[in-house]
């Protein structure tokens, strides 16, 4: 039993803690090509600390990129990895130049602390070629304006841009050689460095539906909800077989940390109280056995 208590001590600093104090996006997407920027946020208490950007999906197998405490380059634009603390708005930044695809994966925004594990916040980042969106899913209220954006690589900069009903390519509309694309419904606008944006203006009930951005060739789905006027709740098209089930997955995660740190808790303070109980219950009994003389007590509990 003593040793779980111990091993259950050891523990918890590697468990994401109920009040996490760095925080960020659980998800960073950015063009082949491109840049991408992540904003990682902290404590005021953090404001003094080391800050640190790790490629690595746990603590131990982590490898740091970049250092606030490290000397950074007189031309960070041209560094592949490039990190900003700002103490006044408690957040650094972190740049990625010249993305590729194998630099998607698993990163940590990270605060070093010497008396405990470092406080992290994980986050995945994503690199396309083709065609992406921010959001793949979005929502207006009836009769208002949404925005959608669609990234794209700089192999398509100079290709054409459609907006297009899913299931429907008769309802497809592009930019052409304008780069835009207006009447009085949509709007689409290129700006030929890797986004163009489709903003629905009036919104309709009938307007809620699955949509796809292209380019050239590529492709990416995009759910629009719209609500009645003065509701909160949005009508929704029916799932496509490629809507993500796992949008619910951060969710579950932080779930199933917290419930693992309370566990360990829990376990820790069982274990705690097993073993003082146990401790209770020699020192009487060898209290019975010596009850004239503590010395005999004392040298009986060293010999154990």
């Amino acid at each position: 039993m003593q040793r779980l208590f111990i091993l259950t001590l050891s523990l918890i600093p590697w468990i994401p803690a109920v009040l996490c104090w760095v925080t960020t996006q659980k998800e960073f997407i950015g063009p082949e090509g491109g840049s991408l920027t992540v904003q990682c946020r902290y404590g005021s208490h953090y404001a003094d600390h080391v800050k640190y950007w790790c490629h690595g999906g746990t603590r131990i197998f982590c490898e740091i990129l970049a250092r606030t405490d490290e000397t950074s380059s007189a031309k960070p634009s041209k560094d592949k990895v490039s990190i900003f603390d700002d103490p006044a708005r408690l957040m650094f930044t972190v740049t990625i130049n010249d993305l590729k695809e194998t630099d998607s994966g698993w990163y940590s925004c990270g605060v070093e602390l010497a008396s405990r594990a470092d406080d992290v916040a994980y986050t995945e980042v994503k690199v396309f070629h083709g065609v992406s969106v921010v959001n793949s899913m979005v929502s207006g209220e009836e009769g208002s304006s949404l925005t959608v954006q669609c990234l794209y690589t700089q192999r398509f900069r100079l290709s054409e841009k459609k907006w297009c009903r899913s299931g429907d390519p008769s309802s497809c509309l592009s930019t052409g050689s304008e780069a835009s694309y207006e009447d009085t419904s949509v709007t689409i606008s290129d700006d030929r460095t890797g986004a163009f944006t489709v903003t629905l203006k009036k919104l309709q009930m009938r307007d809620a539906d699955w949509y796809l951005c292209s380019a050239g060739q590529q492709q990416v789905a995009v759910q629009v909800q719209v609500r009645p006027h003065g509701s909160t709740k949005p009508v929704t098209s029916p799932p496509t077989p490629s809507q993500p089930w796992n949008r619910y997955r951060y969710m579950l995660e932080s779930i199933v940390g917290c419930s693992s740190l309370l566990l360990l808790v829990g376990l820790a303070v069982l274990a705690r109280k097993i073993l003082r109980k146990k401790a209770s219950s020699r020192f009487k009994q060898t209290e019975e056995i010596f009850p004239d003389n503590p010395k005999g007590m004392r040298d009986l509990q060293r010999s154990k």
